[in-house]
């Protein structure tokens, strides 16, 4: 089959796996669409994104258009006469006259299992509500937010202590694998796209910082996928006394403390032995990592040398 002339449109570390996937088959990347530069990190200092830097290394034309929504950006595009676009969270929205430039249209990676989870945090919210399996949907772009119909998925099990942080790493290469098959059959014409069913859609909303608020009075089975799916960002957090802690690991308590006689949610019920256990309104939370105001990252046991903790209370106070 010969090359296809692809427009690739990404911007997070997600995208750069299937970047440089199209990249190695021998497909011609004319042009690579990303965010533009923005400040970042702690000293805000200006920043390309990941698909800019690989980008660059490859020795592809970079485009950073604040929109596509203009005249002059798409006569821009349109001059790279693209047989594909190949989009990957992106984050600019995608009009019509730009989804019907390419010959071939628009394929768009998405980290799910259409429709579950269409929009834009759908790792997050997998881990969150607790799904067992999760993959890879290469879809045909429409108007539409994540409804165009599917050429092909891969699907894998999402592990029972495994964060978003983890779940992002397995599905990035799985998408990369995943587009070259999808952009070479869907050119040669041995794919088909088959639209999604109607039943079953959900959104996946945004991760809003506030989300990783705990609320102690929820089962130790959901603050365990809160906390799962809030690694590496925002990271669930606590109030402790006047000072807020970031929990990066906890697990749901079985066995010999699930017995121990109900406390109030939050309330530290054993601080020894190298173990931190909070109650919780629905069975025992035990924190394996937590980070204190100005601190790493510490293990329970290394908190516990330094620093009691036993009877004390973690949260607000909820009526």
């Amino acid at each position: 089959m010969q090359p296809l002339r692809i427009v690739f449109a990404g911007t997070p570390e997600f995208s750069v796996p299937a970047l440089q996937a199209l990249h190695d088959a021998g497909h011609a990347i004319v042009a690579v669409y990303t965010q533009p530069d923005r400040p970042a990190g702690r000293g805000r200092e200006v920043a390309s994104s990941a698909v800019k830097q690989r980008a660059l290394a490859l020795g592809i034309p970079v485009e950073q258009p604040p929109t596509l929504k203009t005249p002059e950006a798409q006569h821009r595009l349109a001059a790279y006469a693209p047989d594909l676009m190949v989009v990957v969270a992106y984050g600019l929205i995608l009009p019509q006259a730009v989804l019907d430039l390419p010959r071939l249209g628009c394929l768009n990676i998405h980290g799910s299992l259409l429709p579950r989870w269409r929009g834009a945090a759908p790792i997050q919210r997998a881990v969150l509500a607790g799904d067992e399996r999760t993959g890879i949907s290469i879809m045909l772009m429409d108007a539409g937010l994540d409804t165009g119909p599917e050429l092909l998925r891969r699907e894998l099990a999402i592990g029972p202590r495994q964060t978003a942080g983890e779940l992002h790493d397995r599905l990035a290469p799985l998408g990369a694998q995943a587009i070259v098959a999808a952009a070479q059959g869907w050119a040669a014409g041995s794919l088909r796209a088959t639209p999604q069913p109607a039943a079953g859609a959900t959104y996946a909303a945004k991760i809003r910082k506030d989300e990783a608020r705990i609320d102690w009075s929820q089962s130790a089975v959901e603050i365990d996928r809160q906390v799962r799916a809030f690694v590496p960002w925002p990271v669930a957090a606590t109030r402790l006394g006047d000072a807020q802690v970031r929990i990066w690991e906890a697990c749901p308590v079985t066995g010999e403390f699930a017995a121990e006689p109900h406390a109030l949610p939050g309330v530290v019920v054993k601080a020894a032995d190298g173990r931190i256990v909070v109650a919780t309104g629905d069975g025992l939370l035990e924190l394996l990592t937590v980070q204190f105001p100005g601190r790493k990252p510490l293990k329970a046991r290394d908190i516990l040398n330094s620093r009691p903790l036993g009877g004390e209370r973690f949260g607000e106070v909820i009526a």
